[in-house]
């Protein structure tokens, strides 16, 4: 009897081995076949159909990149063929993927290209070898990659007949759903959008001298001052240095570029500099003038939790820097000064990044530019019952704030640097360049472009005229 029970219990024994073995097989094939989370690699026809564009390395020919996307996927390269694209070409576009880690099923690619003129992207999101749909997936999008290797994608782009500018912007990015990875350095738009690269056109960008278009990005020549020239900040503006001062004449609205002349707050801006500093006047045109930033205990939700005054809920002038010039809003900086004199200053990484809401802090407020202001209200504040002028700010900023960006500091005859002047009420106003719906007083693709000169550079090109200071000039649209 007991052997009986002793065979019976070892061929349940060896019954349930057999199962476990054949369960632990049927597992690893399946296994085989997917990733974390179940998803499907690509079958062993797609891989070989796909093999080129699956690789090891990035290829030494390709201009390299670091976009790091969740630290999941990084944009470490791409290719255009041709560079300069006019109407008609056909252009070639390889962006090299690395899989740092997988990611969850249904995520895909997409493509956004920015014809400069053009109200919308064109979409290329299905456009190529790893895109191609096979049911609701990409056949090779970054949900079937693997980790360490670097996917070619390639797409074909063929440019519009009507150009309209001499730039065309390549933005790409990774979906699902209404959500996007986040990218956590490396050029983007502050979307989610990595910025890939410019094609040219070879569509001039030159406009009718001093006529300025409602979406233009205008262009401003600050002169260096000549030894023995000085600003004095005192708020007065009556410096000699400033009569012939680059000037961006009359802010426009913000979200049209139209004329802001009916505006109950306007403003412009003058700029110069020296080896050591950068110099900025901003007058502002405003009937009711208000300093408003008196008493912190009872005005607590207007103080960022670093003790900044939140001057653009209330009245203010602002001056935006994004000093490597490509406008990508990668290391920009934010000064504010109202009419207290009180001021706001920051530092952001990317778009509006990093912020904390309510009360900031705002980027990086720990920023110290040594900056130097003063400010003369042209009326009296806090004083609705009378009409007032507006107010005049005057502000010197050393070159060495602006390290963290800038390519030269201080700046050599020809960088240009991307900067925005605003006349501020209640977070709203006018601008030098307008912003034209495509974000916030951040945007930095929307600044205008300063190129720093010397007044010799200025009048061996002929920009200046007799009795006036150097020319504004006006190009075209965001790159």
């Amino acid at each position: 009897m007991l052997r009986e029970v002793a065979r019976t219990a070892a061929r349940t024994a060896a019954t349930r081995s057999f199962s476990r073995s054949v369960l632990l097989t049927a597992l690893a094939v399946v296994g085989s076949l997917a990733c974390v989370g179940g998803k499907r690699h690509a079958t062993a026809e797609e891989r070989e159909r796909l093999k080129a564009q699956i690789l090891d390395v990035v290829p030494p020919d390709a201009k390299r990149v670091d976009i790091n996307f969740e630290n999941k996927i990084r944009l470490v390269g791409y290719k255009v063929e041709p560079e300069l694209a006019p109407s008609g070409t056909q252009v070639k576009l390889t962006y090299f993927w690395r899989c740092d880690d997988t990611i969850e099923e249904g995520w895909q690619l997409f493509t956004h290209i920015q014809h400069e003129g053009y109200d919308k992207p064109e979409n290329l999101d299905g456009n190529g070898p790893l895109r191609e749909l096979k049911g609701s997936h990409q056949v090779m999008g970054p949900d079937r990659w693997e980790r360490g290797r670097v996917y070619a994608d390639e797409q074909t782009l063929t440019m519009p007949a009507d150009l309209r500018g001499p730039d065309t912007l390549v933005y790409v990015g990774i979906w699902k759903g209404d959500a996007r990875l986040r990218i956590l350095s490396g050029p983007n738009d502050g979307d989610n959008r990595a910025i890939v690269t410019k094609i040219k056109t070879g569509v001039s960008a030159k406009k009718e001298e001093g006529k300025r278009g409602a979406t233009d990005l205008p262009t401003l020549f600050p002169t260096k001052l000549a030894a023995g020239e000085k600003v004095v900040i005192d708020g007065k503006g009556d410096d000699v240095a400033w009569g012939a001062a680059a000037s961006t004449g009359p802010f426009v609205e913000v979200g049209s570029g139209r004329s802001a002349a009916s505006s109950p707050i306007r403003g412009s801006a003058k700029v110069a500099w020296d080896s050591d500093t950068m110099y900025v006047l901003i007058e502002v045109i405003d009937a009711d003038v208000r300093g408003f930033f008196t008493d912190k205990a009872a005005q607590p939700n207007d103080w960022t939790v670093s003790g900044q005054p939140m001057t653009w809920n209330h009245d203010t002038s602002e001056i935006m820097i994004d000093p490597d010039g490509d406008g990508d809003n990668k290391d920009y900086y934010e000064l504010q000064i109202g009419p207290l004199n009180k001021s706001f200053k920051s530092q952001f990484d990317a778009y509006n990044a990093p912020k904390t809401e309510p009360l900031g802090p705002f980027g990086h407020e720990d920023w110290d530019p040594k900056m130097k202001s003063a400010v003369r209200v042209r009326g009296t504040l806090d004083k609705s019952d009378d009409k007032d002028e507006g107010y005049t700010v005057e502000a010197s900023i050393p070159w060495a704030a602006f390290a963290k960006g800038a390519r030269n500091v201080p700046p050599k005859p020809g960088d240009t640097w991307r900067m925005n002047f605003y006349a501020m009420e209640n977070n709203g106003g006018t601008a030098w360049s307008p912003i034209l719906g495509q974000g916030n007083f951040h945007r930095s693709s929307r600044f205008g472009r300063v190129t720093w000169t010397t007044k010799e550079g200025i009048a061996g090109a002929g920009g200046i005229s007799a009795g006036a200071g150097p020319r504004v000039k006006i190009d075209g649209g965001a790159p």
